[in-house]
């Protein structure tokens, strides 16, 4: 087993590197666009042949590096089947697990932040997407987003799962990089043990979160697997260049 976690300065994001010692293949989960050939990098000095790009959801806040690893590396792209995407090699569905090699990759549907994410499971762990964040969870006013909804997909769903799985997720903005279902379900001030639907959609409601600075850009992007739109204004080219300094987590 192989395994890395990728980080993405710019958009926070936190990219996983899954490989199959056996076959020497290797997929990995929520890519970002500026860190593409870091990714290629790290997959290439660990021996890998990259297989697979696989997304949580259409992403509001990057755009996904799938389709320019697919011209690179001939891999397929993975994205929520419920999505239709013309441009996705593969619909992502609860109950049809992703096999590579001897990975085993267990899609879980968890709407709510969107209403196309998926959580994936692996072993001991959970890639939790932008449903559950340490101490936190994804925001559920855009995208179809839905309060109710991601309370019943992480407290039914996630918080079933055992106490020491490993929470994985894709973003973090305080340098933690690992949780657990235990923990989460003991101490996220947004989920933890006590706190009903009720009070969850108040929260939620209460934060007034101002609008996602690229997400005008992103959504129509990343519904094309990944395009970087022509017409991005000066003060957001970043999103679409090679990073500077993208560090592993």
């Amino acid at each position: 087993m192989i395994f890395r976690q990728l980080f993405e300065p710019l958009s926070s994001t936190l990219t996983y590197l899954i490989g199959c010692r056996e076959t020497g293949q290797a997929l990995l989960i929520d890519p970002v666009y500026p860190s593409w050939e870091r990714d290629l990098s790290v997959i290439r000095s660990l021996g890998l042949r990259l297989m697979y790009t696989v997304e949580t959801h259409v992403h509001a806040d990057h755009i996904t590096s799938a389709l320019r690893l697919k011209k690179e590396t001939r891999c397929q792209t993975a994205f929520p089947a419920v999505d239709r995407l013309p441009c996705a090699d593969l619909g992502i569905e609860e109950g049809r697990p992703l096999q590579m090699g001897s990975i085993t990759l267990h899609p879980l549907f968890t709407p709510g932040h969107t209403d196309d994410h998926f959580t994936y499971c692996w072993e001991d762990r959970l890639f939790s997407g932008d449903a559950l964040l340490i101490d936190g969870c994804g925001r559920t006013d855009f995208q179809n987003g839905d309060a109710p909804s991601l309370y019943r997909s992480i407290r039914e769903k996630l918080f079933s799962l055992p106490d020491d799985c490993l929470v994985y997720p894709a973003h973090d903005y305080h340098e933690r990089r690992v949780s657990t279902i235990g923990q989460e379900r003991r101490r996220n001030p947004r989920l933890r043990d006590g706190i009903d639907l009720g009070e969850f959609v108040r929260i939620m409601h209460a934060l007034k979160l101002p609008y996602p600075r690229f997400i005008d850009h992103a959504v129509p992007g990343n519904r094309l697997c990944g395009v970087c739109p022509e017409d991005l204004p000066e003060k957001m080219k970043e999103y679409c260049l090679q990073m500077e300094y993208s560090p592993q987590g």
